[in-house]
């Protein structure tokens, strides 16, 4: 069976000779919390970039699912980013002239999926993430913990093979952030691949491996 995605000597250099990752190889399993760790400007978002087809490697290659990104073209790229990824962001990105349950439904409605299946996964990852008394209200009116839990609902309701996580607890106290990783641990304990990239020494402990970046290269890993 194929890893969720794998990076194998991925080399991305930007604009002016800027080497933002240099041969970096590890790969995210089924039921995985992958922590990926270093100071800023690491390496970290150039990863959840490729993991998540936003860009693909100059050398190298990121794998989703057995799939080479670089080999793809942009309407593959889009398709496979809408259909096999999830991902999680800090600031939640979610419209705030819908309601929850419309947020969460996004990837299915891109994805063509029909109106009574939508409704139905949608409540089923609600429920899921603890809001379903949620689903009605506007992004403006619920607090930032269950933001949060809309976003991972978003993230997982298309059912990708991995799911990204940038900053997943950056915006959030520490109670919610504590909720939040218990919801991410609990996903990877069902069989969901996810990949973090954190800054949050207790989100770093939440994970089953760390990868340690530096200077576009993985330094360690534990």
């Amino acid at each position: 069976m194929q890893r969720p995605v794998s990076f194998s000597g991925v080399t991305k250099i930007y604009e002016g000779g800027v080497v933002a990752l240099d041969g970096v190889s590890f790969d995210v399993g089924r039921g995985e919390l992958v922590a990926l760790l270093g100071p800023s400007g690491c390496g970290k978002s150039t990863l959840l970039n490729l993991a998540g087809c936003i860009d693909v490697p100059d050398r190298g290659e990121v794998l989703i699912e057995g799939t080479a990104t670089a080999s793809l073209g942009d309407d593959a790229l889009t398709r496979l980013r809408r259909e096999r990824i999830g991902t999680v962001f800090q600031f939640f990105n979610l419209l705030p002239t819908i309601s929850i349950a419309e947020n969460v439904a996004l990837p299915l409605v891109l994805s063509g999926v029909s109106r009574a299946q939508t409704r139905e996964r949608v409540a089923h990852v609600l429920d899921a993430v603890g809001i379903a008394d949620k689903a009605n209200a506007l992004p403006g009116n619920v607090s930032g913990g269950q933001l949060q839990r809309a976003a991972i609902a978003r993230a997982i309701v298309h059912r990708p093979a991995i799911v990204l996580a940038d900053e997943p607890t950056g915006n959030l106290d520490s109670q919610n952030g504590a909720l939040v990783l218990e919801l991410l641990q609990g996903l990877a304990r069902e069989g969901q691949a996810i990949l973090m990239a954190t800054h949050s020494a207790e989100a770093a402990a939440a994970a089953v491996r760390r990868v340690h970046m530096r200077d576009g290269r993985v330094e360690s890993t534990t």
